[in-house]
């Protein structure tokens, strides 16, 4: 598993793992079309992945030293979970996402009013929202880090090679029990709240997974690396990934608080979707990681098991 490096000044704590053999995916799919059936084997070299998602006080800072704009900033809305607004009639909503009611494309809604110029700006402690993959991307490269393969989110997820259904294990969450931020109750009409949140939670709440991360089920979706495609040669996989191809999508894993069995089960480890890279939302976040350097030394503990 990975070794804990507590952090330095403002810098974030980082898990460090060892490289060796791990993998993507499941050979007990729940959603097949995503194509987390494909158990996908990659030799990993040492890494580090935070201990949180970047948070919106970190985001500013990003923001405040370089000046830059986000991509929701520039095309001018952004998709806002309905539910998330408090004075709904004070919006200015340009549409509706296809087939999904709840969310709306809000005008102005960005990193700093996630749910809207006219509501509630961001809590600094919680993760950044309506982050495109671009904006990650650039986010990363000025901390001085990257955005993490796939198959590194979900090596450091279960907290090395120890396979696991969670971050926590392999015990279900129910509406009466809490691991994590998703959604409790029935989906979209009540969320009883049971976890504390009804959207984002501090990044630094829950229990840790076995490596020190927190939040890697829920809360928010996290941007990785890796292009949006499954492997299949069904009709339908070969359309998903030639659309996936023609937006840039990328994949996000995780889930969020937004997530539930009933509805949208992939807040598990090996659960996975694509969005197009310059797509928000105000469920969407991420996380970066780290290349080992002479001055960070690997020294994870766990090696070797298979899915």
């Amino acid at each position: 598993m990975g070794d804990l490096q507590r952090p330095c000044a403002d810098q974030p704590a980082i898990a460090w793992f060892e490289g060796g053999r791990s993998w993507a995916g499941t050979r007990a799919p729940v959603i097949p079309a995503d194509g987390e059936g494909v158990v996908r084997p990659a030799t990993l070299r040492p890494f580090g992945m935070e201990a949180h998602a970047v948070s919106v006080a970190r985001f500013a800072a990003f923001v405040s030293a370089t000046g830059y704009v986000t991509d929701a900033e520039r095309i001018g809305w952004s998709y806002v979970f309905r539910g998330l607004a408090a004075r709904p009639e004070r919006l200015e909503i340009v549409g509706a996402a296809a087939r999904t009611e709840w969310w709306w494309a809000v005008v102005g809604a960005c990193w700093h009013h996630p749910a809207g110029p006219t509501e509630a700006p961001a809590h600094p402690d919680h993760p950044a929202t309506q982050i495109s993959f671009n904006d990650a991307r650039r986010f990363a490269d000025w901390a001085g880090g990257r955005l993490p393969r796939e198959v590194e989110w979900e090596h450091a997820a279960r907290g090395g090679t120890t396979p696991r259904r969670y971050p926590w294990g392999d015990d279900e969450p129910r509406d009466d029990t809490v691991y994590c931020n998703i959604w409790q109750g029935q989906f979209p009409v009540e969320n009883t709240c049971r976890d504390g949140y009804f959207g984002t939670a501090p990044v630094d709440s829950f229990a840790p997974n076995p490596a020190g991360l927190r939040n890697m089920a829920g809360n928010v979706w996290e941007w990785t690396a890796d292009r949006f495609r499954i492997s299949s040669l069904k009709a339908a996989a070969k359309a998903r990934n030639a659309d996936a191809a023609r937006d840039g999508a990328r994949v996000i894993k995780g889930g969020s608080f937004l997530c539930h069995r009933s509805y949208c089960w992939r807040y598990r480890i090996a659960a996975r979707a694509g969005r197009p890279a310059d797509t928000a939302a105000s469920h969407t976040g991420f996380r970066t990681a780290r290349d080992q350097t002479s001055d960070a030394s690997s020294r994870g503990r766990d090696s070797g098991a298979g899915p």
